[in-house]
């Protein structure tokens, strides 16, 4: 079973909001011929980072609830132009939809056990309905 990181999506309103955010970024990245890769910096590395590469995935709270996730491809310490140590996750700009779960504000990232992650939509879960729908039922407490 996989380790995961779980992280608050800050100023995304949906999961459209992240993936237009990244497009653009990735394009902008193309116009002036930089790499065209998603980078998510935190403060540190984690430890259980061989876990974390052996198949994991970062899982977004967007407005309260793990809504979708993106498989991690790298974790590359950097050190930023203050001279501090970093961490860019490297991911991969796919965006798997996933059940609805709800998770309570915090600060940073943390580990999600793979038994404890929710299921991709279309694997046991609910259907893949349109977003609007999605984020209806779910404001009802339906999913």
């Amino acid at each position: 079973m996989s380790l995961h990181m779980v992280k608050l999506c800050v100023g995304a309103d949906s999961v459209e909001d992240l993936q237009a955010w990244v497009a653009d970024r990735l394009r902008d990245a193309a116009s002036r011929g930089l790499p065209q890769e998603q980078i998510h910096q935190t403060r540190s590395l984690p430890k259980r980072a061989h876990e974390l590469l052996d198949g994991g995935s970062l899982y977004w709270v967007i407005k309260g609830k793990v809504q979708v996730r993106q498989p991690i491809l790298e974790l590359r310490p950097v050190v930023d132009a203050e001279g501090i140590k970093r961490c860019h996750i490297v991911l991969e700009p796919r965006f798997v939809l996933t059940d609805w779960q709800p998770r309570r504000a915090f600060q940073g990232w943390r580990y999600l056990d793979g038994a404890e992650a929710p299921g991709d939509v279309g694997e046991g879960g609910s259907d893949a309905l349109p977003p609007e729908f999605r984020r209806e039922l779910a404001e009802l407490g339906l999913i």
